[in-house]
């Protein structure tokens, strides 16, 4: 399963970790990604997503069920 979250799209950053006699080998920075539940009123039951901080932030100023209806606009399977 990728890391990737389904709210903001956030995945792997890649790059080089630069040692102090400046070796430089690649590397990744990874998402804080988790698996969060939450209560959809409108079908009445739980769903689970695999969102970021930031797509926690999100949920909490738009709304689980705005997310949610853009989510399944772009393709998203919920």
């Amino acid at each position: 399963m990728s890391v990737r979250c389904q709210v903001t799209g956030k995945k792997p950053g890649y790059g080089n970790q630069v040692s102090h006699s400046n070796h430089r080998t690649r590397r990744r920075w990874l998402p804080n990604v988790q698996r969060h539940r939450y209560w959809l009123p409108s079908e009445g039951r739980w769903i689970r997503l695999r969102v970021s901080a930031k797509g926690m932030k999100t949920i909490e100023k738009r709304g689980i069920e705005a997310v949610v209806s853009q989510l399944r606009a772009r393709g998203e399977r919920i």
